[in-house]
């Protein structure tokens, strides 16, 4: 089965809470009391969100988070690298290539292919679709949204 960590789930949660309202900057405090995440795991995740350039942290008193851009140019595929670095289905879809029977594999091309085709959709994916509540959706877009994506 293929898993996101909570970490991940997380992120998403606390940067579509900060796109609702990105008018100011938000504490971890905040984050933490607005989301019912535990404030040490908001500050680890927003560390991590912070160096990969997804928001910017501000130090101080007055400091706090900010989205680094407009929800509509943040993507799941970027915010899935940060915290759990480049999607791969597989060792042989990894950059690494560590896998031990990739010089006798005839199905490692087809493997690339399939993780291509879910980064791809990944990358199509913004924050701000996120945010969108399936009562927004009509039957017929989510019809022919799973369609799209199980061709």
């Amino acid at each position: 089965m293929l898993r996101l960590s909570k970490l991940t789930d997380y992120a998403t949660v606390l940067l579509a809470y900060m796109a609702k309202t990105n008018s100011h900057l938000h504490t971890a405090l905040e984050l933490s009391e607005a989301t019912a995440i535990h404030l040490p795991t908001v500050s680890k995740v927003m560390k991590v969100l912070s160096k990969a350039g997804l928001v910017y942290a501000i130090r101080g008193s007055k400091g706090g988070y900010q989205l680094a851009q407009v929800p509509e140019q943040i993507t799941v595929a970027s915010i899935i690298g940060a915290l759990e670095g480049p999607v791969a289905i597989t060792e042989c879809s990894a950059q690494t290539h560590d896998c031990e029977q990739a010089s006798a594999c005839e199905i490692k091309g087809n493997w690339g292919v399939v993780n291509r085709a879910i980064v791809n959709v990944l990358e199509s994916i913004t924050l701000a679709d996120m945010m969108v509540t399936q009562q927004q959706y009509s039957s017929a877009e989510i019809q022919v949204s799973w369609q799209g994506l199980s061709r």
